[in-house]
């Protein structure tokens, strides 16, 4: 079954449509790459073998490549600008500036051609600038021959060797990878620091490594029964100093893998048949929460699969390494001395980007806030569950963090290119705060269910597709028949914020109130309006946005609709039939799911009708 979902996503690509009114395109790559590591000095050697296939309907000229492993020398500009920004990544801080030769990390390509022909290249940085012999045709494929060397660095940002657990190697981000190129044109943005994006395809992998590591990595061991380390059910007799390690990778944009001589590696089929590998260090601190994090990790797979969409690929892996958590293809690197909470937590998160990042693979670098933002959200509400704390809305976290940011008065768009942020702190609460209030806040817009509609809609219609902020909301639309465009865009393209209040409640008659509402902040909102009486009655009074054109359904049992309030009108004023002495309390969003910058103002209560007339 999942054989059957890879292949028909790739079928889909050429009909899908998207939002640049073209035919839906992306381009494809396979990777065949032989690599021998040397465990003594960290450096490694490789050949590469890439098959480009050029679906775009323009000409290409010329290509490019990432070489992140040279962000990591002094003077590079992720080790400048993290000794210029205010708030510099404490993990990064000034490391690299001082970082000698021998544990500085470096890629370089010693020779590339193109179909047989040498080509010129030039090294800038992180990225490899390629001059094509011929050019690569719409439709034509061109395979590319290449052979470079590494060093892999003191482990710092992401990857490296000899992190600060003691895992030997953080193989991420570790070879030549081919820029995607889409309706946008390149996107070969230097490696300073944030998030990636990459193109589609197989990949095929043979590492050699001394024969005392265990390795963990993105695609599927060849030849289990050779290596043992786990993979295999039988004890297996090394021969020689070194293995051969053989991987396959099907339809991903990545390709990560780690190494340890003191891995302990476990296995686990979850119930939806996919294989679960576990690699943590022999270290008798951590082993009892890496046994039990295994089945948390397996409810958290379902929990998925049924939230968003089934996993595709037969196996996943968890393993110790990095400098934190970061998700990669098939696997996720993480820090593993954690409390057993933080363990399943950033397992949790990490496991979510399999969907939102390796399954929809939204550019990250434009819109980070579509994956970090929408995998806070799910693994929130995956943790609610999982870890059996049942919070009545699991996001609280991000709405107060989110908060934070809207009244620092240092909020930049999130259309703000990753890298831009002025300030580390802006860009994470922007990214994956504001990212899930996005997402939390659109239920209470467009209501829960449907919602839930719309992720797993974009799943089936996006996955395999790299989606963007339009394409989303144009599923919500769909799913839910509301206009939304207002919503994507003054929440993501803009800092506006949403304040609304009650100004004034009055009794009109013996028999009527009038309650005055105001909008006192640029972003609009519906309204959902909670009216309490002293007779213990309770009623929902739902005001819609007029540029909605669409009412959402009822949430109470006793739900009032009323009239639209357009957004150029700073106040809105509702008539309830009942006098206000029997008016206990009223309320703007009683769920605070709208996320609302100033809520000393959305609750009127009977005790300051009262202490209002005390005064006077």
């Amino acid at each position: 079954m999942k054989k059957l979902l890879l292949s028909l996503a790739f079928v889909a690509t050429s009909l899908a449509s998207a939002q640049n009114n073209t035919s839906y395109w992306q381009q494809h790559v396979d990777y065949k790459m032989e690599v021998n590591m040397n465990v003594e000095n960290f450096q490694y050697t490789g050949t590469q073998e890439l098959e480009y296939t050029n679906n775009s309907p323009d000409t290409l000229d010329r290509v490019f490549y990432h070489l992140y492993f040279n962000a990591f020398q002094p003077g590079s500009e992720m080790d400048v600008r993290s000794t210029s920004i205010q708030d510099p990544d404490r993990r990064v801080g000034d490391r690299i500036s001082k970082l000698t030769e021998d544990q500085q990390g470096y890629l370089r390509v010693s020779s590339l051609n193109q179909d047989g022909n040498e080509l010129s290249y030039e090294e800038v940085g992180t990225i490899l600038e390629v001059e094509l012999d011929e050019p690569i045709l719409p439709g034509e494929k061109a395979t590319f021959n290449m052979e470079f060397k590494g060093q892999v660095p003191e482990q710092i940002r992401r990857s490296g060797r000899n992190s600060l657990e003691g895992v030997a190697l953080s193989m991420s981000q570790w070879f030549p990878k081919m820029a995607e190129y889409d309706f946008e044109g390149w996107h070969a943005a230097p490696y300073i620091g944030r998030e990636f994006h990459g193109v589609w395809g197989d990949f095929d992998v043979k590492l050699t490594i001394d024969k005392d590591y265990t390795v963990a990595a993105s695609g599927y061991l060849q030849n289990p029964d050779e290596i043992g380390h786990g993979y295999s059910d039988e004890e297996i007799e090394a021969k020689g100093d070194t293995h051969t390690w053989h991987f396959v990778a099907p339809k991903v944009h990545d390709f990560t893998w780690a190494a340890d001589p003191d891995y302990i590696h476990d296995k686990r089929t979850a119930e939806d048949g996919t294989v679960l590998h576990f690699f943590y260090k022999d270290n008798d601190e951590i082993k009892e929460n890496w046994k039990n994090l295994q089945e948390k990790t397996e409810d958290l797979l379902i929990f998925f699969n049924e939230n968003i969409g089934p996993y595709p690929w037969d196996q996943y892996t968890v393993a110790q390494g990095g400098d934190g958590g970061m998700e990669y293809a098939m696997l996720t690197l993480i820090t593993g001395e954690r409390n057993f909470g933080s363990l399943v937590g950033v397992t949790a998160h990490e496991l979510a980007h399999a969907w939102f990042q390796h399954l929809m693979a939204t550019n990250e670098s434009k819109h980070e806030w579509m994956d970090e933002g929408f995998t806070s959200y799910i693994s929130s509400r995956g943790m609610n569950q999982v870890m059996e704390t049942y919070a009545e809305n699991p996001h609280t976290g991000s709405y107060r963090s989110y908060m934070g940011l809207a009244n620092s008065g240092m909020e930049q768009p999130q259309t703000t290119q990753a890298d831009r942020y002025a300030l580390n702190a802006a860009y994470g609460a922007s990214a994956y705060s504001k990212g899930a209030v996005f997402l939390a806040q659109l239920g209470y817009v467009i209501g829960e269910d449907n919602l839930d509609k719309t992720l797993k809609r974009y799943y089936d219609e996006w996955k395999f597709k790299h989606p963007t902020p339009n394409d989303f909301i144009r599923i919500a639309e769909k799913v839910s028949g509301a206009e939304l465009d207002w919503y994507l865009n003054d929440w993501t393209r803009t800092t506006n914020t949403i304040d609304y209040g009650i100004k004034e409640v009055t009794e009109t008659d013996e028999n009527s109130t009038k309650v005055t509402l105001e909008r006192k902040k640029l972003m609009p909102m519906p309204i959902d309006l909670t009216v309490r009486y002293t007779t213990g009655e309770e009623e929902m009074i739902y005001i819609p946005l007029q540029i909605m054109r669409w009412e959402k359904y009822a949430e109470h049992e006793n739900w009032t609709v009323a009239k639209d309030w357009a957004w150029a009108y700073p106040t809105y004023e509702l008539n309830i039939d009942k006098p206000l002495s029997e008016i206990e309390s009223i309320e703007i969003d009683e769920s605070q799911r709208m996320a609302d910058v100033n809520r000393d103002n959305n609750l009127y209560t009977a005790e300051e009708t009262s202490e209002e007339e005390e005064q006077e």
